[in-house]
């Protein structure tokens, strides 16, 4: 199956990219990588009346070095993280959880932002970044709007998305150097989507823990005062399995089998973080 008839355009700038989503008059998809976009087209799961190609506009490709975080453009690539052209200022995290996204076909093409829009649980962007603290910036006709990653997927394949806005950007803070973290997905073969995600990320320094059940069937668990879940640490790592089933639970998980691989895949991510 092909797509059905499409107009195409390619802006050079934000303000044209957002005077040709603001159209309301027609069904308008932005695309970046297409890595997503594409086999919807394909499948004809989206028949939009106009394609919007934002790879030429320069400004989300572009990094900015702040003093205590990073801004990254909306079409920066997996592969842009997984090579260090992005600086890495997680400890190892972005670049490692790139690397494992899909393949590298793939992360040669696919963005962070077209990613974390298409706001897929089982990708890997959203629990890594949620996990780290990560934020987005929207942009549209009211102006801007900053919101945590977390918050801006509503659930699965629904992104927190006002007419005539698209994402520009991501912000990801810097980790101290005492900060750990880990990451660990559940998948049958390598480059697949996970079945379950634990991301774990503590940091003495800002005070900041932070845990993340992925890979569920909307947004993911944010834990924000994950210390609950390991004690204070002075005796070793003791995960509480019996507290991190219960938060699964009053997540909406009901299914007794993927509360146990969800608990699973967070107790070794953070033991992978304690082991690092």
């Amino acid at each position: 199956m092909k797509p059905v008839n499409f107009d195409y355009a390619r802006p050079a700038d934000m303000a044209g990219a957002l005077k040709l989503i603001g159209d309301d008059s027609r069904t308008v998809k932005i695309m970046a990588g297409s890595q997503s976009l594409g086999p919807m087209l394909n499948m004809r799961l989206v028949q939009p009346d106009l394609v919007v190609d934002i790879t030429g506009i320069a400004e989300l490709r572009q990094i900015e070095d702040r003093a205590d975080e990073i801004v990254v453009g909306a079409c920066v690539t997996h592969a842009d993280f997984e090579d260090l052209r992005v600086p890495d200022v997680t400890r190892g995290a972005l670049p490692t959880v790139a690397r494992g996204i899909a393949y590298r076909a793939v992360r040669n093409r696919g963005t962070i932002g077209g990613s974390i829009t298409h706001a897929d649980p089982s990708a890997d962007w959203i629990s890594i970044l949620a996990a780290v603290g990560g934020k987005v910036t929207l942009r549209g006709p009211a102006g801007s709007r900053t919101l945590a990653v977390e918050d801006y997927m509503l659930g699965a394949l629904e992104a927190d998305l006002r007419p005539g806005e698209m994402l520009v950007s991501v912000t990801v803070p810097k980790l101290s150097r005492t900060a750990r973290w880990g990451y660990y997905k559940s998948c049958r073969k390598t480059g697949e989507f996970a079945h379950a995600i634990g991301s774990f990320m503590v940091d003495p320094e800002r005070g900041v823990s932070r845990a993340v059940v992925g890979a569920t069937e909307s947004r993911p668990y944010v834990y924000s005062d994950a210390k609950r879940l390991i004690g204070d640490g002075k005796s070793g790592l003791r995960f509480d399995s019996r507290l991190a089933t219960e938060l699964v639970e009053a997540g909406g998980m009901a299914d007794p089998l993927n509360r146990q691989t969800h608990v699973a895949a967070l107790r070794r991510a953070i033991e992978r973080a304690h082991t690092a």
